[in-house]
C-alpha cells in the first residue's frame, strides 16, 4: 500500500513508522508542507482540527482518484460536515474520517514508535453512502499496523463517547495537578498519582480547541462529573460515612457492570 502522512508529530509520526515497519511505501510531510500525492492510495492527514480542511483543500486536485484520505483529529462532526456530499458523488477520492484511540503524554516526532498502535482501536465514521470498498481497505490497512480493532460508528456517537473516555479525563488531570501538595508528592506516590498525573491535555492549545469544537458534548458529561463530586463533598462536610459508602458503592457497582460488558 502507498502511504502518504500528512504532519509529523506524535500521531502522524508514529503512522509513518509503522507504515514503514509493516512493509507499506510510506513518506511523511510536515504541517504546511504542499507536494504531489498523485501516488498515494492512502493519506493519512495528522494536523490539529483548524489546520485539516485547509490542507485538504489546498491538496485535493493532486489526489488520485480513489484515494482514500483518513483525518485522525479527536472530534468528528466538523470535518464530517465540512466533506459531506449531496446528491451525487461530487470528487474522485474519499474522505473517511477517523481517529486512533492511543497515545501518550508526550509529543512531537521523537517521541513517535512504530508500535504505539498494538492493541488499539481505530474509529471510522464514514459516510452512508460510501460503500463498503474503502472502509475495507481501511480495515486491512490498519490492523496491519497493529491496530486490534477497527470500529465503525456515527459522528455523533463518536464525539459523545470520546467527551467521556479522553476529554474528560484531560480536564480531570489537568485540575488534579494543580493541587499545591502535588509539589510535595515525591515519596508519596504509587500507582493512583501516576494514573491521574499522566495525561492532562500535554498541548494546550490543541486540546483546548477539540474541548471548544466538541462542547455540547462535554459539557453534559462534565457536569454529571461535578454533581458526583458534590455528592461525595456534601458527605464529607456533613460528616456522613453513609453517604461516603454509598457514594463508593456505587462507584465499585459501576465497575462491575463496565466488567461484564
Amino acid at each position: 500500500m502507498n502511504v502518504a502522512i500528512a504532519g509529523l508529530g506524535l500521531i502522524g509520526g508514529s503512522f509513518l513508522k509503522a507504515a514503514e515497519a509493516a512493509g507499506h511505501k510510506a513518506k511523511g510531510c510536515h504541517h504546511g508542507e504542499r507536494e504531489d500525492f498523485s501516488w498515494a492510495d492512502i493519506i493519512i492527514v495528522a494536523m490539529p482540527p483548524s489546520a485539516i480542511e485547509p490542507w485538504i483543500r489546498a491538496n485535493e486536485a493532486t489526489f488520485r482518484s480513489g484515494a482514500i484520505v483518513v483525518d485522525v483529529c479527536g472530534v468528528k462532526r466538523p470535518l464530517f460536515e465540512a466533506f459531506k456530499e449531496t446528491g451525487k458523488i461530487e470528487r474522485p477520492w474519499h474522505f473517511v474520517p477517523g481517529h486512533p484511540m492511543a497515545g501518550k503524554e508526550v509529543g512531537g516526532f521523537a517521541n513517535a514508535t512504530p508500535d504505539l498502535y498494538k492493541g488499539a482501536s481505530m474509529i471510522l465514521t464514514p459516510y452512508p453512502y460510501m460503500g463498503r470498498g474503502p472502509l475495507d481497505t481501511l480495515e486491512e490497512f490498519f490492523r496491519s499496523l497493529g491496530f486490534d480493532r477497527v470500529v465503525v460508528t456515527t459522528p455523533a456517537h463518536h464525539d459523545e463517547m470520546i467527551a467521556f473516555t479522553s476529554q474528560l479525563c484531560h480536564i480531570i488531570s489537568s485540575a488534579y495537578v494543580r493541587e499545591p501538595l502535588a509539589l510535595d508528592a515525591t515519596g508519596f506516590t504509587a500507582g493512583s498519582f501516576r494514573d491521574m498525573v499522566r495525561v492532562g491535555a500535554p498541548d494546550p492549545e490543541v486540546w483546548s480547541e477539540l474541548f471548544t469544537l466538541n462542547r455540547d458534548a462535554l459539557l453534559p458529561v462534565l457536569e454529571r462529573y461535578i454533581s458526583r463530586l458534590e455528592s461525595f463533598r456534601a458527605a464529607l462536610a456533613s460528616n456522613d460515612p453513609t453517604a461516603l459508602k454509598r457514594d463508593l458503592a456505587e462507584g465499585v457497582e459501576a465497575k462491575k457492570e463496565m466488567s461484564r460488558q
